[in-house]
């Protein structure tokens, strides 16, 4: 009778102690998150001078929620141009938390971003795709592709420079017709900086309602 009530206040001790360490950890993991949510928002954001996209292009609507897809559309006649956006590296934007020049200087060194320029017209089965790097004082083009709307396939494309010199000329004039061009650069830059800095927050909100959520066992 002994043994089973030592036994008893044994395991009710052991699971205390466990409590008390789980929540101390759980404590400690709040506090964590909390303190990197409120230095992530703390960060300066481009500025909405930055943020307006060059005209006639206007921002796809829902395009700083989805994790890929356009950002910008317009319409050239019949066509319509939609452009998807790339970094060359990812960033993490910086925690100096001051004003716009240490802001733009925690994301300067993404010098070159890649650009999916589609070309589409009603009507039409098929769509012109070029994968460009752009620059703040250029744009390259690396490929063409004619793909299917309903089943893209990037291998049918043709590298840029392995076409004639006249064909080349004519494509970066096309595209430049259409607005794809180093004045899209500012406004990218600064796009993909507020889009890492929307989702860090939204991650570091998620995980902490998850660990808010959690019950002692």
């Amino acid at each position: 009778m002994w043994k089973q009530a030592f036994a008893a206040t044994a395991r009710l001790a052991s699971s205390r102690r466990r409590l008390s360490v789980s929540a101390a950890v759980g404590s400690e993991l709040r506090r964590s998150v909390e303190e990197h949510l409120r230095e992530v928002s703390n960060v300066t954001p481009p500025s909405k001078k930055k943020l307006i996209p060059p005209p006639p292009y206007s921002v796809v609507e829902g395009a700083l929620d989805r994790s890929e897809g356009p950002v910008l559309r317009r319409a050239y006649g019949e066509e319509e141009i939609s452009i998807s956006v790339r970094r060359r590296a990812f960033a993490i934007p910086s925690r100096s938390g001051g004003n716009e020049d240490e802001a733009d200087r925690g994301h300067d060194f993404i010098s070159e971003l890649y650009l999916y320029v589609n070309v589409s017209r009603h009507g039409r089965s098929n769509s012109l795709l070029f994968l460009c790097g752009l620059y703040p004082d250029a744009v390259g083009i690396h490929s063409v592709c004619l793909i299917s709307k309903q089943a893209p396939d990037l291998s049918q494309g043709r590298v840029f420079l392995a076409l004639d010199q006249q064909l080349r000329d004519a494509f970066c004039i096309y595209l430049e017709e259409r607005g794809v061009s180093k004045r899209l650069f500012p406004f990218l830059h600064s796009w993909l900086y507020l889009k890492d800095r929307h989702n860090i927050m939204n991650w570091f909100r998620k995980v902490g309602d998850f660990i808010n959520d959690i019950k002692p066992t």
